[in-house]
């Protein structure tokens, strides 16, 4: 089976999209769309040439008016560019996957909350769709993926904390009736995106780490809602994100009180048993090596890597997970949904290892 794929978008998603369909072995890339400007992808990427011979088309120029055959389109941009061009895919018969937070929002309502924190226009411009969409987290919404018409890829902080706490959710591990799971993460720069921005300028983000939007960050939403449906009902977290000085990768550690008669031993037999499946996710345990709860054991790869290290001497649920925030958190699981939208090996294209160092 071939998948023909139209991108849309040139930033650190868009490009990672590329690398990782290049090598796969069932998906052409028929068309690549970004508002900066025409030319070569190459010329852009300069890594890529002699790997990719496509040219970019402005999304305004009569190029990109023709019509293209494809069977997906990756909506790697910004918030609302999705929500404004879906529909007319979708009425294509086209199935979309969007990289931003346009379609992560089960309702209207939620999607208003999520967009006065970024301070957009709160009204959504394809509500149809919202109630179409499905949160493109394989590991808990697989079936689900394989139909749907819209996919809403997770954003980066979400899934390492979703990953790394779900079986405790689920199995009631942890103690969920008060604001008590407390989620501590830390990004690569890169999460901030291709923009240049004056406080990840190289003078100002070397040898600085420092918190933000400590007033409510967007993606503790989301982490909010997949929890709450694993649980069966809401429940809150305190969603920490700060930035450290490195280009890629995330580091959370998720904390919360361990149920009554709950310790180790049982939070690592669950853990192990809920992914033993799962082609990109994998558990260890705190005798393991340090390197496992590293984010450079993860960069280059799909892979989350969680260490299960409960703290018994005060009762602690304890989880590090690590990702790639421009693989798991975003190009990566992209390509995952897009395999599992269309019946593929899960894996295809993202069975590498990674790179080191």
């Amino acid at each position: 089976m071939s998948v023909r794929a139209k991108i849309v978008g040139a930033g650190y998603g868009g490009v990672g999209a590329i690398e990782i369909l290049l090598r796969h072995p069932h998906v052409e890339i028929v068309a690549v769309v970004d508002r900066s400007g025409e030319g070569p992808v190459a010329k852009m990427w300069p890594h890529l040439e002699g790997f990719c011979d496509l040219s970019f088309t402005k999304p305004d120029s009569p190029d990109a008016d023709k019509e293209i055959d494809c069977d997906v389109v990756l909506f790697c941009t910004p918030d609302r560019v999705g929500q404004r061009e879906a529909p007319a895919e979708v009425a294509k018969g086209r199935r979309v996957i969007d990289f931003s937070g346009d379609f992560r929002s089960p309702d209207e309502n939620a999607y208003a909350d999520y967009a006065r924190r970024l301070g957009l226009e709160e009204k959504h411009l394809a509500p149809e769709l919202l109630g179409r969409s499905v949160y493109g987290l394989p590991e808990l919404h697989r079936e689900a993926i394989k139909t749907a018409d819209v996919v809403a890829n997770p954003g980066c902080f979400a899934v390492g904390c979703i990953l790394g706490l779900a079986p405790a959710v689920r199995e009631k591990l942890i103690l969920i009736d008060a604001a008590h799971i407390i989620c501590d993460a830390k990004s690569g720069i890169s999460g901030a995106g291709k923009k240049p921005q004056p406080r990840f300028h190289y003078p100002e983000a070397y040898e600085n780490t420092y918190a933000y939007r400590l007033a409510g960050h967007q993606h503790a939403l989301e982490i909010e809602t997949q929890l709450g449906l694993v649980a069966g009902s809401g429940l809150k977290v305190t969603f920490t994100p700060q930035v450290v000085p490195m280009a890629r990768g995330i580091l959370s550690t998720l904390y919360a009180p361990l149920a009554a008669g709950v310790g180790q031993a049982r939070v690592l037999e669950v853990f192990r048993d809920a992914y033993a499946d799962e082609p990109f996710v994998r558990v260890h345990g705190p005798s393991d090596s340090d390197i496992c709860r590293g984010t450079a054991a993860v960069r280059g790869s799909n892979r989350c890597n969680l260490t299960v290290a409960c703290d018994e001497r005060t009762g602690t649920f304890r989880v590090v997970a690590t990702i790639d925030n421009l693989m798991k958190g975003q190009a990566g699981s992209a390509i995952q949904n897009l395999n599992v939208m269309f019946g593929l090996p899960e894996t295809a294209g993202l069975d590498g290892p990674g790179s080191h160092p």
